[in-house]
C-alpha cells in the first residue's frame, strides 16, 4: 500500500481534532473466558495475539503526513518505523473489579475505557490504539479499540476491527500449498486526461458544485443562532470522558417494529427520544421549548464499493421529547425519517459531510475550528448505528459477548450515542463529557425502561 491522499472529509476530521476534542471512534469489545479444556485466557497471550493480527492489517501501518500539493493537503504514508507495540497496551483492573466476573468487571472496564477515550491519539504515528482491559488471568476481559475518524467511518472501522477476530483472521490466511496470487497487471494511465475525460470531469464538478450550493443553503436555513435544545446536551468541554452502556432486547425491539411499521432504526431513535425525556424529568430539568436535534449519520457507500475513507452524509431529526405518549413519539420519529429518506442523503442541512467533500484542502486546514464551533448551531446530539457481523466471533478462543460502539463528541456538546446489534441484543454506547453528565448511567437505564414501556403498551393496543 503506497501513498494515498486523504479525502476531503477525512482531512476535515483530521483538522477538527484538538486536545479537548479528540476525533477518534471507539468500541469496547467484551470477551468471556474460553470454554472447555482451554478455559480462561492469559492476558499476555491475548495481547501478543492482538498485536500480531493488528500488524497484519495494512491500513493500520499507515500514518498521516502533510504534502506540498494540494496546498493544505495531507496523505497516508506507510510508517517505515512501525512498531505494533506502541499501539497495544494491557491495562489492569484492581481490587474487587478484577475478581468480579459480572457487574463489577463491566463497571470497571467501562470506567477505565472512559479514561482511555479522553486521550488523543499520537498524530506522528498511525492513528489507532488498542487496550486489553482485565484483571486476573482466566477471567473475562475487554478490548478497547480507538481509530481516528480520518482513518475510518463506522463501516470501515468494523472492516478494520474484524481482522483481529479468529474467524476473519484464519479465513484470510493463504492455505498451505496454495499457489501465490498473481499481481494483476494494470496498464499505466496517462496523467493527461483525454477530451472525453475532461468533459466528464467538468460535468461532474458542475454537479458537485450545484449539490454543495444546495446543501450550503439548507445549512444556513437550518442553523439556529439561538439554539433552545436541552441544556443538559450543551457543555463547554472539560476534556474528560465518561462512558455508559445499555443492553436492549432485540426481540422486543423487533416486536415493536412489527406492530408500528417502519424500521428498527426508527424504533431505536424513538427509544433514544423517550430515554432523554425520562432522564430530564428524573433530573428535575424542564423539558426544552424546542425538540433537541439529532444528527443521524447515513452511509453514502454504494453496494460493493471499496470501504476506504469516509463516505458519509446525515439526516437531521427532531427528537420529540416533549411528547408524553411513547407510541406517538415513535410515530413522529417514523414520519420525520420517512421525510428525510424521501429527500435523500444528498439534500438538507444534515448533508454537511457532502459539503465538506467539495471544499479545498486549505479550507479544511484553516476552517476546521470554525466548523467545529458551528456544530452546536445544527444539532444537539449525535445518534449513530454501526453495523456488525451477525456471526459469532472470538479472540484466541474466547467468545465475544458484546460490542459497545463509541462516537466522538462535537464541540459544545455533552453526549453522543452509538448503537449496534450483536448476539440478540442492541448494544448502546454512550459517550459524555465527564463533568457535564456525571449521571450518565441513569440515562442508560432509561433506555431499557423505554423499551419496556413500549412493549407493555403493545399488549394493550
Amino acid at each position: 500500500m503506497g501513498t494515498e491522499l486523504l479525502a476531503p472529509l477525512d482531512l476535515a476530521f483530521w483538522h477538527l481534532e484538538s486536545d479537548a476534542h479528540p476525533m477518534h471512534l471507539g468500541a469496547l469489545a467484551v470477551f468471556a473466558p474460553a470454554p472447555g479444556p482451554a478455559h480462561g485466557a492469559d492476558a499476555e497471550a491475548v495481547l501478543e495475539l492482538l498485536g500480531t493480527r493488528a500488524a497484519a492489517i495494512p491500513r493500520l501501518r499507515m500514518r498521516v503526513r502533510d504534502v506540498l500539493l494540494p496546498v493544505g493537503g495531507a496523505a497516508w504514508f506507510v510508517d517505515k518505523d512501525f512498531d505494533v507495540h506502541r499501539h497495544i497496551e494491557r491495562v489492569r483492573l484492581t481490587g474487587a473489579e478484577s475478581r468480579d466476573g459480572g457487574g463489577g468487571f463491566m463497571a470497571g472496564a467501562t470506567r477505565l475505557a472512559g479514561e482511555l477515550m479522553e486521550r488523543p491519539l499520537e498524530r506522528g504515528l498511525p492513528p489507532w490504539q488498542m487496550y486489553v482491559i482485565g484483571g486476573a488471568d482466566g477471567g473475562p476481559f475487554a478490548v478497547l479499540v480507538k481509530l481516528h475518524h480520518a482513518l475510518a467511518d463506522g463501516m470501515r472501522a468494523v472492516a478494520i476491527g474484524a481482522g483481529i477476530f479468529d474467524e476473519i483472521a484464519v479465513a484470510g490466511r493463504p492455505r498451505a500449498g496454495a499457489p501465490a496470487r498473481r499481481a494483476r497487471t494494470v496498464p499505466p494511465r496517462s496523467w493527461m486526461p483525454g477530451p472525453r475525460q475532461v468533459a466528464g470531469l467538468a460535468l461532474g464538478r458542475i454537479e458537485d458544485l450545484g449539490r454543495a450550493f444546495g446543501v450550503g443553503a439548507s445549512m444556513v436555513r437550518a442553523s439556529r443562532l439561538d439554539p433552545r435544545g436541552a441544556p443538559a446536551l450543551t457543555a463547554s468541554s472539560s476534556g474528560t470522558r465518561r462512558l455508559a452502556t445499555a443492553d436492549l432486547d432485540l426481540e422486543a425491539v423487533q416486536r415493536i417494529r412489527r406492530a408500528a411499521g417502519g424500521t428498527t432504526n426508527d424504533v431505536l431513535l424513538a427509544v433514544v427520544a423517550g430515554a432523554l425525556r425520562r432522564w430530564m424529568r428524573e433530573r428535575g430539568e424542564p423539558l426544552p421549548e424546542e425538540d433537541p436535534r439529532a444528527l443521524v449519520p447515513v452511509s453514502r457507500r454504494r453496494p460493493g464499493q471499496a470501504a476506504s475513507g469516509n463516505k458519509l452524509s446525515a439526516y437531521l431529526l427532531g427528537l420529540p421529547v416533549g411528547e408524553p405518549d411513547p407510541w406517538r413519539r415513535l410515530a413522529l420519529v417514523r414520519t420525520a425519517m420517512d421525510r428525510n429518506k424521501a429527500a435523500g442523503p444528498f439534500r438538507g442541512a444534515g448533508a454537511v459531510a457532502v459539503l465538506a467533500d467539495q471544499l479545498p484542502s486549505l479550507a479544511h486546514r484553516f476552517g476546521a475550528p470554525l466548523a467545529g464551533n458551528a456544530a452546536r448551531m445544527l444539532f444537539d446530539v449525535l445518534v449513530t448505528s454501526v453495523p456488525l457481523p451477525r456471526s459469532a466471533l472470538s479472540l484466541g478462543g474466547c467468545p465475544l459477548r458484546a460490542v459497545y460502539p463509541m462516537a466522538p463528541l462535537a464541540r459544545g456538546q455533552s453526549l453522543a450515542i452509538a448503537l449496534s446489534t450483536y448476539g440478540g441484543r442492541v448494544r448502546v454506547g454512550l459517550v459524555a463529557d465527564g463533568k457535564a453528565l456525571p449521571d450518565l448511567d441513569r440515562l442508560a437505564r432509561c433506555a431499557d425502561d423505554e423499551v419496556a414501556e413500549l412493549l407493555a403498551l403493545l399488549t394493550t393496543r
